[in-house]
């Protein structure tokens, strides 16, 4: 790695960690610890692929299109990369993401102190910092990987750390009876991390390539940094979900935000509560941060910066403001249906992007047919998620095998895939061109 400052990429690694771990990633793997106990490490596994490997996949694919995601999308065609492109920033910005940094801030941080506040007082305030913090497009990830993510990640390991040594107690018995593996699997959808890596990406590469790097360099840096990234992610995400499998006081119904209180409370008491709030507002502050400038990025671009990326922030900043009011809990609902549609075509995209070296764009029949297939099981289960169903929908689907374990998307995008390789092979075999493999 020649004339690459190993500061940089430390500092990047350090800022794509801090963009991911936000929210979600705070009270999603307690809570799952919390229900599958002495299973937590095939709850952990399940967990840690959607919301550690995919978004490392995530950001050592689009390192290879330098953070261009018209190019990632690219195989569904012009009109489909901007619809999903804007469908996954108004996910992981306004629409979710960044509204339940701002719910989760207040629910953790600063309701256990002030339960009779009004949320708005604190909601509004982090929002000034987000938009304080994201103004300068340029000095995003320096202000992230410098001066928020070592506080952040010293107070986690020392909460970490405080509930190994002095622990709650054993793993207990699993209180869910469904699979630790498939249901966590399908619950790292919640992070979006994998969705933010598409993303965010394209941040970080601008990022880098402020800083003089030429594309060989930019893409080795931006590789390393979500490998830097990923092991952060893998060592807190095991820490709170070994933290959750300890506890016994865990109730189906209780608010994430609250079981994360709770466990705090009983590991370190006042202090260690203290120490939370600080640690969610840290987490969150970064993540609306990075998410906030993604935002921007992706829109003013797509507008040819007829709607500036200044424009862009103080809008995603004022609507998230006012949707963080119903709370974290309700933010989760309103995503669960908008996540099963849009997270497995993301997914298939990655591996679809992988495979182009040995499936080269001649290939079209088959990356349509895939996405085609991927989409009409993902949009079944947004549509069931909501209690809609549809008879014959239903029974077409119910051919796929793996449907029961949440992964019929997956069986749906290699038969299409395969289905569309064969026409893809009789089409070229017709005009006398080469075949696309």
């Amino acid at each position: 790695m020649e004339g690459i400052k190993i500061k940089d990429m430390i500092v990047t690694g350090f800022a794509l960690f801090a963009m991911f771990f936000g929210a979600g990633n705070l009270i999603f793997p307690p809570y799952l610890g919390s229900l599958y106990g002495s299973k937590w490490i095939a709850a952990m596994l399940g967990f840690g692929i959607t919301g550690i490997g995919l978004p490392l996949l995530g950001v050592i694919v689009m390192s290879r299109y330098e953070g261009s995601f018209d190019n990632f999308a690219g195989k569904g065609g012009k009109l489909f990369s901007i619809l999903l492109g804007s469908l996954v920033v108004l996910c992981i910005g306004p629409l979710l993401a960044i509204p339940r940094t701002g719910a989760t801030t207040f629910e953790v941080a600063v309701k256990p102190f002030f339960p009779n506040m009004n949320p708005y007082i604190p909601i509004i305030g982090f929002f000034v910092l987000t938009f304080y913090f994201s103004m300068k497009q340029s000095s995003v990830i320096d202000v992230i990987g410098k001066l928020l993510t070592p506080g952040l990640l010293v107070l986690l390991i020392a909460i970490i750390i405080a509930g190994i040594v002095n622990p709650i107690g054993a793993p207990m018995p699993p209180k869910a009876t469904n699979s630790a593996f498939a249901s966590c699997f399908v619950e790292g959808y919640q992070t979006m991390d994998a969705l933010a890596a598409v993303i965010f990406a394209g941040v970080i590469v601008q990022s880098i390539k402020a800083k003089g790097y030429g594309k060989s360099s930019t893409i080795k840096i931006t590789m390393m940094s979500g490998f830097i990234a990923a092991a952060g992610l893998l060592v807190v995400y095991g820490g709170l979900m070994y933290l959750g499998a300890t506890v016994s006081f865990m109730s189906q119904d209780i608010p994430r935000t609250m079981l994360l209180v709770n466990i705090v409370a009983d590991i370190a008491g006042d202090v260690g509560l203290i120490a939370l709030g600080i640690v969610v507002a840290l987490a969150c502050l970064t993540t609306a941060v990075g998410l906030t400038a993604a935002t921007g990025e992706f829109f003013s671009k797509l507008s040819k910066n007829r709607v500036t990326y200044l424009q862009v922030v103080t809008i995603s900043t004022l609507f998230s403001a006012l949707f963080a009011g119903i709370g974290v809990d309700g933010i989760i609902r309103f995503a669960v249906p908008v996540l099963v549609v849009v997270y497995p075509i993301v997914i298939v995209l990655m591996f679809m992007n992988l495979l182009s070296p040995v499936f080269n764009d001649s290939c079209r029949y088959a990356y349509m047919a895939a996405l085609a297939g991927t989409l009409l099981v993902s949009l079944y289960d947004g549509f069931s998620a909501i209690g809609v169903t549809f008879t014959l929908w239903e029974d077409i689907i119910s051919l796929i095998p793996l449907v029961a374990n949440g992964f019929g998307w997956l069986m749906a995008a290699t038969i299409g895939f395969g289905i569309g390789l064969v026409v893809d092979r009789i089409a070229l075999a017709i005009k006398g061109s080469a075949s696309c493999v």
